[in-house]
């Protein structure tokens, strides 16, 4: 409710279709292309796993998933950002290879329960709530895109630092866990986030004025 206030104050719509759902409009082809949009984005997050980059110092590799998480989410909206991502995690799950490759961690389930497992399963969580977000009208102006690109971030890290404490990261402490995964990989997250942000009111604006 307070969000809701808010936005009607600053003259922001309180609810507005995800951008894919403008895209399509209604009927049977409309639904069909919105499920294909998502199989498409959830084959594009287990890509982006691929390409992925090993840290000194940390179990966590560098990769490009969470900001295309989020874009996703914002793009396809709530409902639909959050079943991509549970679709992705099931694909996982069974065996596929979308996970980030390890050496050491079986695929499956396996990596699931690795260090990157508490990533993986609040990027649901951080899809939804982005998506919310930008039902909500914070895709509208680059600003307030940020603000709820971050607010997606901060709940994937807060799922990856819970995961390596209950891993047992060293002295146990959320500081540590931080430490390894949340620290190095803060910086090039934010930038890139902040990048992508830039093209959802744009994006907003053409769906909008066609």
């Amino acid at each position: 409710m307070l969000i809701t206030e808010s936005l009607r104050a600053t003259g922001v719509s309180a609810v507005c279709p995800p951008l894919v759902t403008t895209w399509t409009r209604s009927g049977e082809y409309g639904r069909l292309i919105r499920m294909a949009a998502m199989l498409f984005c959830a084959g594009l997050i287990a890509a982006t796993a691929q390409i992925s980059i090993p840290l000194p110092l940390t179990p966590v590799p560098l990769t490009l998933q969470p900001t295309i998480v989020l874009l996703t989410a914002a793009v396809l909206g709530a409902r639909l950002g959050a079943t991509c991502l549970l679709l992705y995690l099931a694909a996982g799950v069974a065996g596929l290879p979308v996970f980030a490759w390890s050496p050491w961690l079986a695929p499956g389930i396996g990596r699931l329960l690795g260090p990157t497992g508490g990533y993986l399963l609040a990027y649901p969580v951080a899809a939804y709530l982005v998506g919310w977000l930008a039902q909500r009208g914070l895709d509208r102006r680059y600003i307030t895109a940020v603000g709820a690109m971050l607010a997606g971030l901060a709940v994937i890290y807060l799922g990856g630092v819970a995961w390596l404490l209950l891993l047992g990261a060293p002295s146990g402490t959320p500081q540590a866990a931080a430490e390894l995964g949340v620290y190095p990989f803060l910086l090039a997250d934010v930038v890139k986030l902040a990048l992508v942000a830039a093209f959802l009111p744009s994006l907003r604006r053409f769906t909008t004025s066609s």
